[in-house]
C-alpha cells in the first residue's frame, strides 16, 4: 500500500509536460525575466521621449504630426498576428500539430509583413537620424522594437520547425507557450511605441 502511494506523487510528475517546474515550464520563469528587463529598457526610451518633447524648444514633431497611412494598418496587422498565434496556442493544447504549424507560419509571414511595411515608413520620412533630437529619438526606439520584432521571427521560424518535426502535442506544449509570450510583448510594446509616437502628437495638437 506505501509503495502504491510513492508511486501516485512520480507519475503524477510524469504527467507534466517536459521540461516543466511544478505546473510552469521553467523556461516560463526566464521569459518572464527577460521580458521584465526589455520592457524596463523600452520605459527609459519612451520617458526620454516625452520629456524632451516637453523640454525641446521647437515644434514637436519637427516635420509636423506624423502620417497614418502606414503604421495604422501596420499596428493592426501586428495585432492580429498575436490572435492568429494565439490560436495556434489553443491548437497544440487540443492536439492539432497540422494547425499549429499553418497558424504559426501565418503569424511569421504577418510579422515579416510588419517589418517591410516598417522599412518602407522609414525609407519615406523626410528626415534621417541625424537630422535632430525628434528623429534620433524616432529611429532609436523604432529601431529597437525592430530588432525585437526580428528576434520574434526567430523564435517563430524555430517554433515552425520543431512543430514539424513533432516536437510538441498536446501534453508537451510549453516551448510554444513560451514563444508566444515572446511575441505578445513584441506586440505589447509596439502599442506603447503607436500610442507616444504616432497618436499623442495629435492630443498635443
Amino acid at each position: 500500500m506505501a509503495e502504491v502511494q510513492e508511486m501516485a506523487p512520480l507519475e503524477a510528475q510524469r504527467a507534466l509536460p517536459v521540461g516543466t517546474f511544478g505546473r510552469r515550464a521553467s523556461g516560463w520563469y526566464g521569459m518572464w525575466g527577460l521580458i521584465a528587463t526589455e520592457a524596463a529598457l523600452f520605459a527609459y526610451l519612451l520617458f526620454s521621449y516625452f520629456y524632451l518633447a516637453f523640454h525641446v524648444d521647437r515644434p514637436w514633431p519637427p516635420e509636423g504630426l506624423p502620417r497614418l497611412a502606414l503604421a495604422g494598418p501596420n499596428t493592426v496587422l501586428l495585432l492580429a498576428s498575436s490572435v492568429v498565434l494565439w490560436f495556434g496556442e489553443r491548437a497544440i493544447r487540443r492536439g492539432a500539430r497540422g494547425l499549429t504549424i499553418v497558424l504559426i507560419v501565418a503569424t511569421f509571414v504577418m510579422g515579416l509583413a510588419f517589418v517591410g511595411v516598417q522599412g518602407l515608413e522609414w525609407h519615406n520620412k523626410p528626415f534621417s537620424f541625424h537630422s535632430h533630437t525628434y528623429a534620433a529619438l524616432y529611429f532609436t526606439i523604432t529601431g529597437f522594437h525592430m530588432a525585437h520584432v526580428i528576434a520574434g521571427l526567430l523564435v517563430l521560424a524555430g517554433l515552425a520547425l520543431w512543430s514539424g518535426l513533432g516536437y510538441f502535442d498536446s501534453r508537451r506544449h510549453a516551448v510554444v507557450s513560451i514563444g508566444a509570450l515572446y511575441w505578445h510583448f513584441v506586440d505589447a510594446v509596439w502599442i506603447a511605441v503607436f500610442l507616444s509616437l504616432y497618436i499623442t502628437p495629435y492630443l498635443a495638437r
